[in-house]
C-alpha cells in the first residue's frame, strides 16, 4: 500500500506552480479534517486541500489548531501570521518548497562582491527604466536615487497641495515623529515591509541577506520594498494627507486596496525570483536531503557509507575539483520556470458582534435569564 501523501517523498509534493498562490483567512477558526484544512466562521465552512496552498496568511481574529498547522507543515505550505489583508508580517513557518536552493543562491550572490554589485545594479535599474546602470558605482546609484526621491517629493507636493518640508521618522514607531505626512509615509512603508517579508519567506529566501541594505535582520525586505515605494506608498501618503485621513489605519487600508487593484503580490514574487535566479533556472524544488561532499558536491542521505569510506586519512585521495556531473545517479530534477500563479483566495468571516450589555434582555445576567 502506498504511503499517505503527507508522508510521501518531498519530490512528490505539488510544486508551487500547481498551487493556489495564497489563501488569506480572517475572523475564522481553522481545523483539520483528514487531508484538508477546514475554515469555519459564522457565515460559511470552507474545505481547502492543504497540498494545494502555497502560502496561508492568517489575519486578525484567526484561531488555528495544532492538527491544522501540522498538516500544512507536512504539505510544505508557508504559514504567515499577518495583519489585516497581509499588510504586516508578525511570524512565519515552513517555506512551501521545503528546499534551500534559492537560499543557497542568495548566499552565493551576497558573498561575492562582483555578483552582489550586479544584483544591486539590477535593483536600481528597475527604478531607472531605459537607463544604463551597468557601470555605475554604489555611491553613484545612491546619489541618483536620492535625487529621484527629492524630485518625487516636490512633484507630489505640487500635485496634492500638501507642503513638504523633508523626511522625518523614527525607526520602529510609525507614529512617533514628524508631521501627518511623514507619519503616514512611515505607516505605509511599514505595511509594505510586511508584504515583502511574507513573500520572501514564502519563497524560501532569507529576509536578512540584503544586497543594498546590510546589518539588519530584514535587509533584503528593505531592498525589495524600495522597488515599490515611489509608485505605492509615496503618492498614497500625499493623497491621504490631502483628504485629511491621517490615522495609521488609513495608510494600511489604502495600501491594502492598492495591492488588490495592482496585483502587487504577484509582482513581488516575480521580481524576487528574477533578481536571484540565474536565467533559465528555478529553485522552487523540494528538499533533497543529501550529504555534502568536498569532491562530489553531494551524495545521497539515508545510506550507510561505511564500506566506501577510507580506513584512515592517509588512505584518502587528495581533494579534487568537484565533478561536473554524475552519470549513474537519478535523473536531474525538472527546473523549468515556475511561478506563484495569479490565484488568491480570501476567506473572511463576518464582523464580530459587540458583547451584550448587562441591561440587555439577552444578557445572561438579566433578570429574565436568571429568574
Amino acid at each position: 500500500m502506498a504511503e499517505p501523501w503527507w508522508k510521501a517523498d518531498p519530490h512528490d509534493l505539488h510544486r508551487i506552480v500547481d498551487r493556489v498562490s495564497s489563501v488569506y483567512v480572517e475572523r475564522s477558526h481553522l481545523d483539520r479534517d483528514e487531508n484538508a484544512v477546514v475554515v469555519i466562521n459564522k457565515r460559511e465552512t470552507v474545505r481547502v486541500p492543504a497540498a494545494m496552498i502555497a502560502v496561508l496568511l492568517l489575519g486578525p481574529g484567526t484561531r488555528v489548531t495544532h492538527g491544522a498547522i501540522r498538516l500544512l507543515a507536512d504539505s510544505g505550505t508557508t504559514i504567515c501570521w499577518v495583519g489585516e489583508q497581509g499588510v504586516r508580517m508578525y511570524a512565519a513557518g515552513l517555506g512551501p518548497s521545503r528546499g534551500a536552493g534559492l537560499l543557497h543562491r542568495q548566499a552565493w550572490l551576497i558573498t561575492r562582491p562582483k555578483e552582489r554589485l550586479n544584483v544591486a545594479r539590477a535593483m536600481y535599474g528597475m527604478r531607472f527604466p531605459g537607463e544604463d546602470v551597468s557601470k555605475a558605482t554604489m555611491q553613484q546609484l545612491r546619489g541618483r536615487e536620492g535625487a529621484r526621491f527629492r524630485k518625487l517629493y516636490q512633484e507630489h507636493s505640487r500635485r496634492s497641495g500638501v507642503p513638504w518640508d523633508g523626511r522625518v521618522y523614527k525607526a520602529g514607531d510609525a507614529f512617533a515623529a514628524g508631521d501627518d505626512l511623514n507619519r503616514l509615509l512611515s505607516a505605509a512603508n511599514a505595511a509594505l515591509y510586511g508584504i515583502c517579508h511574507a513573500v520572501i519567506v514564502g519563497l524560501g529566501a532569507s529576509p536578512g541577506l540584503g544586497f543594498v541594505h546590510t546589518g539588519s535582520a530584514i535587509s533584503f525586505v528593505l531592498d525589495i520594498a524600495d522597488l515599490y515605494k515611489a509608485e505605492c506608498t509615496l503618492p498614497l501618503a500625499f493623497d491621504l494627507t490631502a483628504q485629511g485621513l491621517t490615522d495609521e489605519r488609513d495608510a494600511r487600508i489604502g495600501l491594502r486596496n492598492q495591492i488588490a487593484e495592482t496585483k502587487l503580490l504577484g509582482r513581488i514574487v516575480h521580481d524576487v525570483k528574477a533578481l536571484l535566479n540565474p536565467p533559465g533556472i528555478d529553485f522552487d524544488t523540494p528538499e533533497t536531503s543529501e550529504l555534502w561532499d568536498e569532491r562530489l558536491g553531494s551524495v545521497a542521505a539515508g545510506v550507510n557509507w561505511a564500506a566506501d569510506a577510507p580506513h584512515s586519512p592517509a588512505d584518502a585521495s587528495p581533494p579534487t575539483e568537484p565533478a561536473e556531473a554524475k552519470t549513474d545517479g537519478p535523473a536531474p530534477l525538472d527546473l523549468t520556470e515556475a511561478g506563484m500563479g495569479e490565484q488568491h483566495i480570501a476567506i473572511i468571516g463576518p464582523e464580530f458582534e459587540d458583547p451584550p450589555s448587562p441591561e440587555s434582555p439577552t444578557s445572561p445576567e438579566s433578570p429574565e435569564q436568571t429568574s
